[in-house]
Order: structure tokens, then C-alpha cells, then sequence
């Protein structure tokens, strides 16, 4: 939704709550016309700072992102995550050559 749209919408809805609250709250024609010219421009103002938070928020994110930089980084992490990978994996065949070789002595041993 743009912003104008945004602001149009959320000032009418100020208008209906502000002739709503006036007709509950107020007992002559002033009373209701001031409930709801504030609420209504409660609304409309508060429209326009929830819209500017809005654009701050948009424009700050588009921001220079170094992405030769971040790949080279990733490139680095995934040659690391390799590099370990290989040596878990002799780990574990070193582990599994070691339990086979106890396994064999223990059967040796209970045989004899």
C-alpha cells in the first residue's frame, strides 16, 4: 500500500472512531465536532509518523553489501568445513579399525 493511501485510509477510520467517540461522549454539536476534528487529526498525524518510521526503516536497508568479499569468506569456511570432514572421517575409520582389531583379541582370548 503506498503511503498516501496508508494515510488517506488511516484518517478516515480517525474520523469514524472521533464521530463515534463524540456521540457516546458528548451531549451538544460543539462537543461532537471537537471529539472528532482531534481524534481525527490524532489519527491523520500519528498516519504520518508511522509512515515516515516506515520509509527510515526501507531506505536504511538498502546499504552497499560487499558480496566479492562475503564469497570469498564462504569459500574459505566451506575449503575449512572439508578439510575437517576428511579428517572426522579417518578418525573414525582409524576408531572403527581399532574396535574390530579389540573385538578380534577379546574373541582370541575367551577362545583359548
Amino acid at each position: 500500500m503506498l503511503g498516501e493511501n496508508f494515510v488517506y485510509f488511516f484518517t478516515v477510520q480517525g474520523f469514524f472512531v472521533g464521530i463515534i467517540f463524540g456521540i457516546l461522549k458528548s451531549f451538544d454539536a460543539e462537543g461532537l465536532l471537537l471529539y472528532t476534528f482531534f481524534i481525527t487529526t490524532f489519527f491523520y498525524l500519528f498516519s504520518h509518523i508511522i509512515i515516515a518510521f516506515y520509509f527510515r526503516t526501507i531506505t536504511a536497508k538498502t546499504y552497499y553489501f560487499p558480496k566479492v568479499s562475503h564469497e570469498k569468506e564462504l569459500d574459505f569456511f566451506v575449503h575449512e568445513i572439508t578439510k575437517r570432514e576428511k579428517m572426522i572421517d579417518s578418525a573414525c575409520k582409524i576408531t572403527d579399525v581399532a574396535i574390530k582389531m579389540n573385538s578380534n583379541d577379546t574373541i582370541e582370548k575367551k577362545k583359548s
